[in-house]
């Protein structure tokens, strides 16, 4: 059962962390934007959303929808506030990742007539996602961690699981301690992958150089 509930964790997690990319572009690029509506809106949503707790705005998803007529099940309230929360965070570490970049590379793109679309999709990005990519695995191991969160509005993910053994067993040391390695075990796993590609990406960037 716990091994059940880690898989639904891990899945869970990296669902949010995915649609989070999408969404967090898209906020990180409104930040940087010359609409100052759209640059206001942006900054005001990334404020609200790294300024509160988590299981705030969990519980404010999960009970406000069915007020305003949207009535979804706890795992889709989970994912929302999972994937909200974390585009807001992503956003601040993908405009960082993109002020690095030379702003060179963007003037001599715009000057042979690229489009900006074109310039963030096949110049910007790829850069960006080079420089990023420890602090985007740090990101999902947050994310993965605090998943345990969504346990307060029923969903059945490890530590709701762990939970439930302990009020059929009575012996909540052992359940919580497996639970603890499981979360461990994740965890070092996404470091390890994110390591490896760091090195990959690492010689890439070495033999580029070279040719």
């Amino acid at each position: 059962m716990l091994a059940e509930g880690a898989v639904f964790t891990a899945s869970l997690s990296l669902c949010a962390i995915v649609l989070g990319v999408f969404f967090g572009l898209l906020l990180c690029f409104g930040l940087m934007s010359k609409n100052k509506s759209l640059r206001f809106a942006s900054k005001v949503y990334r404020s609200v959303w790294r300024g509160t707790p988590l299981l705030v705005q969990l519980l404010i998803i999960f009970y406000f929808l069915p007020h305003a007529g949207i009535n979804l099940p706890p795992l889709g309230a989970a994912v929302i506030a999972l994937t909200m929360n974390t585009a807001a965070f992503q956003a601040e570490i993908y405009r960082g990742g993109l002020m690095t970049i030379p702003n060179g590379q963007i003037e001599a793109a715009r000057m042979l007539g690229i489009s900006t679309f074109a310039i963030r999709k096949n110049i910007l990005t790829p850069q960006m996602f080079r420089v990023v990519l420890p602090s985007l695995i740090n990101e999902t191991i947050s994310i993965l961690k605090n998943s345990s969160l969504i346990s307060v509005i029923g969903v059945t993910e490890l530590l709701r699981t762990s939970q439930q053994i302990v009020a059929t067993t009575y012996r909540p040391f052992e359940v919580y301690i497996l639970a603890a390695l499981a979360y461990l075990a994740m965890t070092i796993s996404l470091a390890a992958i994110g390591r490896y590609f760091e090195r990959r990406l690492g010689k890439g960037q070495r033999a580029a150089h070279v040719l």
